[in-house]
């Protein structure tokens, strides 16, 4: 079975070392950020040589190869995200986004994109939330949009 996963690497975790049974190892943990219309976040592991091949950073699109491996340990589940090839993507829309946007256009979590209806700030003037019914974001009423609710 093929996995693959393409997405935009949010982040490059320190490279870990050590020694085991067999030998010394290495690995390192990076984050991709998939580009569908409900974005998920996911870590993936390389491991070895596999580190040096692939200079993986920040704001990449890439195309990861995958293995998803479980493994129970003390009676719980433990499961590894595992890169074993990774190269550009090159269905990617031409290198590196503005920063906060995906090349579809949705936001990395924790940014709120320009005209956003919702500030994203609590109001922490008591006055406007008792009289907005106690919703604590404050609300743009200059933006005019033709939704339903």
């Amino acid at each position: 079975m093929e996995l693959s996963i393409s997405g935009k690497v949010i982040d490059v975790l320190q490279e870990m070392s050590g020694e085991g049974r067999n030998g010394p190892w290495r690995k390192r943990d990076f984050i991709i950020e998939t580009q569908d219309n409900y974005p998920k976040t996911i870590c993936m592991t390389q491991w070895g040589d596999q580190i040096d091949a692939t200079q993986v950073q920040k704001g990449d699109l890439i195309k990861a190869h995958i293995d998803i491996q479980s493994r129970e340990y003390n009676g719980r589940w433990y499961t590894d995200v595992k890169a074993w090839r990774v190269e550009q993507d090159s269905g990617a829309s031409g290198g590196k986004e503005p920063d906060g946007q995906s090349s579809m256009g949705v936001g990395i979590p924790g940014k709120v994109p320009e005209g956003n209806r919702y500030s994203g700030q609590p109001n922490n003037d008591p006055a406007s939330s008792q009289s907005s019914g106690g919703n604590p974001f404050q609300i743009n009423e200059d933006i005019d949009d033709d939704l339903p609710f």
